[in-house]
């Protein structure tokens, strides 16, 4: 009876250690399962932040091609703002040609609201004085002659340059001093 008794008990227990691990199991299995449920809405939320993130990129680039297509054909709208006011001044000037010195006012205004124009958009005359050394980025030889300076000296200025900012747009054009052979 003991025996049979111990063998009861023994199969309980064997029961016993059986349940809990099927329950422990299920149990993993349910947390498994809240695991890859948890990391798939992390996957969707991520990708959707991706997605939000392209399409964000997208937009500024867009906006950012706008802005610069806009510059690109607004670009001049100031300075021809300033050449309106030149122009005003050239045709009062032809307009009332009763004298020669209505005229000559009317010229020497244009000419100074075209500096001021020039002033106002950073436009710098480049001319050079007669000695000075022959600079290829800003000048340009038209002719050489024989002269007294030294060679490759600006003899005379034949048109004045321009540049705006650092950037010539156009050189000053001049005669230069060649070498006495």
């Amino acid at each position: 009876m003991q025996q049979d008794n111990q063998q009861e008990n023994q199969q309980d227990q064997t029961l016993d250690t059986v349940e809990p691990v099927e329950h422990q199991e299920a149990v993993a299995a349910e947390s498994l399962e809240d695991q890859v449920a948890a990391l798939e809405a992390k996957v969707a939320e991520l990708q959707s932040a991706v997605l939000y993130g392209k399409a964000e990129a997208e937009n500024i680039r867009r906006r950012a091609q706008d802005d610069i297509a806009a510059a690109h054909k607004y670009s001049v709208g100031k300075f021809a703002g300033e050449l309106l006011i030149v122009k005003d001044c050239l045709e009062m000037a032809l307009k009332d040609n009763s004298s020669i010195d209505n005229i000559k006012m009317g010229v020497d205004m244009t000419l100074r609201n075209l500096s001021g124009a020039f002033d106002k958009f950073q436009i710098k005359e480049i001319d050079p004085k007669a000695g000075d050394k022959l600079d290829p980025h800003k000048h340009q030889a038209m002719s050489t002659v024989e002269a007294e300076q030294e060679p490759n000296t600006v003899v005379s200025v034949m048109q004045k340059g321009y540049a705006i900012a650092d950037r010539v747009l156009r050189p000053a054009m001049v005669v230069v001093a060649k070498g006495k052979e």
